[in-house]
């Protein structure tokens, strides 16, 4: 009998604290946010994911009415940027605007990074998706991607393809696109997408994976020739493209995309409210035709599907970097 008291009375302490919590929590998460958000950029300013950056920004300040200020904090290849916000007070007042790149390609290529996506970040939601296109120099013999592949299979190593850089996300694209098709093209990274822009169009190298913006003006003019997207359903940027899984790469799915986060330790009242404003942001009059003039797709989903998606990305690219032996420095 008075080992049924104390676990009854116990019961009810843990009752009553686990309500208090609650109570204490509700409040603040019905209030918040109170003061300035900042919105950390893991990149300088003036490049997409800024411009995505500021655009958010806005919405989401009409929406919370209170001002989002974009503090970019480049470097590392994003490193830099994630650690600050990862290591921020938890309190919901520092967002992170995290991509493929940081939160999924960067995991996979580093084994030792100063923070990690799951460990040390509690995903709020996807806030947009895009496309990359594969486009090839006019002189390739090949209109469509089952040509392009066959031309790849027929010499091995003898088609280059550009990339921003060793470990970017157009990079991993072309990885990924080796990886589900056999084929042998060799990779010639640049430093940024302008320069691999440019020899793509001089003919110094064959093809790329590009994101939309500096490749559709190329496209439009004839200087290149689009062959396919890369994600499951066609880009709105670019609707006369077909998407490289309906040219015949069973599955293929491929995209670039960006989210809010916060850090891991946020109290989930605040992490649910902050979900809540973001969509609310997304679905504003005017943010589609914002983000689709950079190419961009509005997102949204529950934190739980976001989580998901980062989980499933890693685990993705680490498998195309293990079996394409890819380094960086």
């Amino acid at each position: 009998m008075k080992n049924f008291v104390v676990s009854g009375f116990r019961g009810t302490v843990c009752t009553v604290l686990i309500f208090c919590g609650m109570s204490a929590a509700l409040p603040a998460a019905a209030a918040y946010p109170e003061k300035t958000l900042r919105l950390v950029v893991p990149f300088p300013p003036g490049g997409g994911n800024d411009i995505l950056a500021r655009t958010l920004g806005q919405r989401l300040s009409e929406v919370v009415s209170q001002q989002v200020v974009v503090d970019n904090r480049g470097g590392a290849g994003g490193a830099l940027g994630a650690t600050i916000a990862a290591q921020a007070n938890p309190d919901g007042y520092t967002i992170f605007l995290g991509s493929v790149g940081n939160l999924a390609q960067t995991p996979a290529l580093k084994e030792k990074l100063p923070y990690h996506p799951l460990r040390d970040f509690a995903p709020v939601a996807l806030v947009a998706t895009s496309s990359f296109i594969l486009a090839v120099h006019p002189s390739v013999q090949a209109k469509t991607v089952q040509e392009l592949i066959a031309l790849a299979k027929a010499s091995p190593g003898k088609l280059n393809y550009a990339s921003a850089g060793a470990g970017s996300s157009l990079h991993m694209a072309g990885e990924l696109f080796k990886y589900a098709t056999a084929t042998d093209l060799l990779h010639v990274p640049y430093k940024g997408t302008g320069p691999a822009m440019a020899d793509l169009i001089s003919g110094r190298v064959q093809l790329i994976f590009s994101t939309m913006p500096p490749a559709l003006p190329q496209i439009k003019t004839g200087k290149l020739r689009a062959l396919g997207v890369t994600t499951a359903k066609r880009a709105t940027a670019a609707p006369e493209v077909p998407t490289i899984a309906e040219s015949g790469v069973k599955n293929f799915n491929v995209s670039n995309w960006q989210g809010v986060l916060l850090p891991v330790k946020t109290p989930p009242g605040i992490v649910g409210k902050l979900n809540q404003d973001t969509l609310k942001a997304l679905g504003l009059p005017g943010m589609t035709d914002a983000l689709a003039q950079q190419g961009l797709e509005p997102a949204g989903g529950k934190p739980a599907e976001f989580a998901a998606l980062i989980k499933s990305e890693i685990a993705t690219y680490t498998r195309v970097v293990k079996a394409a032996k890819i380094t960086v420095d």
